[in-house]
């Protein structure tokens, strides 16, 4: 579940703190919204992560 006090984060602050973001990405396994100029722009999702929402996908296709 998205919580928008964590998972909401500028752009610039995730370049400034590119290293510390993606070692929470990969503890937490949460997606993280980054916006530009206020507004969400694209999805940041670690490897693990996303490769488990794919084999969901899949298996719920095959259902």
């Amino acid at each position: 579940m998205l919580d928008i006090s964590k998972d909401i984060q500028s752009l610039a602050k995730f370049k400034h703190n590119t290293s510390e973001l993606i070692e929470e990405l990969k503890e937490t396994g949460q997606p993280v919204v980054l916006t530009v100029n206020g507004k969400a722009e694209i999805i940041v999702q670690d490897t693990k992560s996303y490769q488990e929402l794919l084999d969901t996908i899949e298996k719920l296709k095959a259902i």
